[in-house]
């Protein structure tokens, strides 16, 4: 973590052997992490009822955190593995040797006689040795390398004062960026940032990293090795190609290593199938290029980001799943991860995961998204009009044709309960509707094609029956009677003579008090369907009937005139 080590470099420069010597024999077991003041104090004070050495520090950058100590080392690991083997601290506690604090605000100290009226004192650290003249922090700033200086221009942007070129230079601008930060700070506003000024600076600058305990871990069967935040992820199973990383805490991370041999055919599968998971939202930007992927999805409870390269016959990447509203911190950890992902030699076996369960619904352990409600629809013209059943786009929050393309309704007759969908890219289809303009014959064979199983199939299938009535039972005008055996995943399915041509779209099975045999459906018309499709200004092509089709000639014609139309939350 190149960062971490620029952080060393700063921190150990300029510093005297006393003075590491005593930072050395500091070790605290951090135990939570709060971006609230109000809370953490709060929080400090329920866990100081229940354990001993509870002190409460900024962390910086917004964030407070809660650790028992200080002990040496030994008694450090030692308290934790009891307290942890107790259950008397969460299981994502974890070990900090030399942290550099800032302010505590637990214990909050009362004032003694001598000391009324005075401010309380915040800090447990030991009383600060002088700071550095103006000339000698010039002088140690020499020292710096040019990485360094950006690391400074870097954190200085971050923390909001700095708006210019992270270039290393140290300009006007660059010195007007840390007299404000220094102002801010209470030091005297120099422009020169002493040795120590710039330790608390970088100390703030990575307190969101050290409050998810940011480590570099290898993960040797999956020939990985980066930076994870081990505070609140911890490995769980191998699931090719998959490594599972599942959350420790409330926070709800989620971190899974991509693994797998093979080439771009493999690495432009995974592309498809990652947009599939419920883990990844639909929402976001996606970027594919020869040899590499990049994948964002964020909704209200999720950010999720994926990426995945090919090099030397190897796909390998990671997944990163995090709370919506911590963006900051998220992006703090996730450019972290980018930067320091290092393949080693190894690869997940395909095969090592055929015993683990396996189910149409999961992909490697990851849920697959699925839709609330999903039926049939078909196409009416050649850039991708669909009509479908109005019960198919009620309340959606999206609407989607064959699960890819998002949908919009133009039009809508609930009185019929058909609905006109129009695609937000112009499709186009291998087959299009020929609504039948003349009267069928009644007792006629008819085959309605549909998902009877909402796509669990992938592909529509023919349903075969008989044209019962041109009309509803009770003489209603626009509806046919069929006696034909459907799934409600059928509804909104063209309804075809022997032909080929559309008799109608089906209609779902009514949800009233009547209860009807189980044969017994119904279908709006193709005049019904012709005058929907007019009023959102689409015309339908006609067909007459003709001469039967071949069964196989039938089902390609249906198969690749008949959608899925999917409705999610």
């Amino acid at each position: 973590m190149k960062r971490f080590v620029l952080f060393l470099l700063l921190t150990t420069m300029a510093l005297g052997g006393a003075a590491s010597a005593q930072q050395d024999a500091r070790s605290w077991i951090q135990i939570e992490a709060l971006p609230s003041l109000t809370e953490a104090r709060e929080r400090a004070r329920g866990w100081a009822g229940r354990l001993g050495d509870v002190n409460g520090f900024a962390l910086g950058g917004g964030w407070y955190g809660i650790l028992l100590g200080p002990y040496d080392r030994a008694r450090a690991e030692t308290t934790l593995r009891r307290l942890r083997a107790s259950g008397s601290v969460p299981p994502d506690a974890f070990l900090s040797h030399r942290p550099i604090l800032g302010p505590r605000f637990f214990p909050e100290e009362e004032p003694g006689p001598a000391q009324a009226g005075t401010a309380p004192v915040l800090s447990a650290q030991p009383a600060a040795e002088p700071d550095e003249t103006p000339a000698q922090a010039r002088r140690s700033e020499r020292q710096l390398s040019r990485e360094e200086r950006k690391a400074i221009q870097t954190a200085l942007k971050a923390a909001g004062f700095y708006g210019a070129a992270i270039d290393g230079a140290f300009g006007r601008g660059t010195r007007a960026a840390m007299a404000d930060w220094q102002r801010a700070r209470g030091h005297e506003p120099t422009g020169i940032l002493t040795t120590r000024q710039r330790r608390q600076l970088m100390e703030e600058y990575d307190a969101p990293l050290r409050s998810v305990g940011m480590q570099r871990i290898r993960d040797p069967q999956a020939g990985i090795e980066m930076p994870m935040p081990t505070a609140v992820v911890k490995f769980s199973h191998y699931e090719p190609p998959f490594a599972h990383y599942v959350p420790t805490s409330g926070m709800g991370v989620r971190l899974i290593l991509i693994s797998q041999p093979g080439g771009r055919a493999a690495l432009f599968g995974l592309y498809d199938i990652l947009q599939t998971l419920e883990i990844l939202p639909p929402d976001g930007p996606r970027e594919r290029g020869g040899d590499a992927f990049t994948i964002e999805g964020r909704d209200g409870r999720i950010v999720t980001h994926a990426e995945a390269a090919l090099k030397d016959g190897r796909i390998k990447g990671f997944i990163l799943v995090w709370p919506t509203g911590d963006d900051d911190r998220r992006n703090r950890v996730l450019a972290e991860m980018k930067a320091g992902f290092t393949r080693t030699e190894g690869v997940l076996d395909p095969a090592a995961g055929a015993e683990t369960e396996q189910r149409v619904d999961l992909v490697s352990g990851l849920s697959v998204r699925k839709p609330r409600l999903a039926r049939s629809g078909f196409f009416v013209d050649d850039s991708g009009t669909v009509l479908t059943t109005t019960e198919a786009v009620e309340g959606c929050a999206r609407i989607t044709i064959d699960r890819d393309h998002r949908a919009e309704v133009v039009a809508r007759d609930d009185r019929l309960g058909v609905a006109v969908l129009a695609p937000e890219q112009p499709l186009a289809p291998r087959a299009v509707a020929s609504l039948r303009s003349s009267t069928p014959r009644l007792q006629a064979q008819v085959a309605v094609a549909g998902f009877p199983y909402e796509g669990m199939l992938g592909a529509p299938t023919l349903t075969f029956g008989r044209l019962a009535d041109i009309r509803g039972l009770g003489g209603e005008e626009g509806v046919d009677r069929l006696e034909i055996a459907t799934l409600p995943g059928d509804a909104g399915g063209p309804v075809l003579d022997a032909a080929g041509a559309v008799l109608g779209m089906l209609l779902p099975r009514s949800g009233g008090n009547r209860k009807l045999p189980r044969e017994v459906r119904f279908s709006a018309d193709a005049e019904a369907l012709r005058a929907a499709l007019a009023a959102a200004g689409r015309e339908a092509r006609d067909g007459a009937g003709g001469a039967a089709l071949a069964p196989d000639d039938l089902d390609r014609m249906a198969t690749d005139m008949t959608v899925l139309v999917s409705c999610w939350d």
